[in-house]
């Protein structure tokens, strides 16, 4: 299982509430998400609005486009892309960056330098 690191940008007026909304997530996106390949997924939220995201998945590339053939996930997307800043045209889990992962204490555990 891959693991990946990713960040987008709300509006900081959003915050409060994008989390309400995160709150209670419809069941409907939770199963599809979990359906399409995507694990042990959070997000992390700082006050100015800064979202950090992890998941896991053997494939972010095809767990996303096996969300983006989902009902429930245009729907949550088209919600969603109101709060966010710097997507241009695209939709929010189009738009975010991914990060290289530095450090992962259990890959150095099993293979010292």
């Amino acid at each position: 299982m891959n693991r990946y690191c990713f960040t987008l940008q709300l509006r900081p007026e959003a915050v409060p509430e994008y989390s309400r909304r995160h709150a209670q997530v419809w069941p409907e996106m939770l199963q599809a998400l979990k359906a399409n390949g995507w694990n042990n997924y959070s997000l992390h939220i700082r006050d100015d609005g800064l979202i950090v995201g992890y998941v896991e998945s053997d494939d972010l590339d095809a767990a996303q486009k096996a969300m983006s053939s989902t009902d429930v996930n245009a729907r949550w997307q088209a919600e969603m892309a109101p709060f966010f800043t710097g997507l241009g045209s695209a939709t929010p889990d189009e738009g975010f960056v991914l990060l290289s992962e530095l450090f992962h204490l259990e890959s150095q555990l099993r293979n010292p330098s």
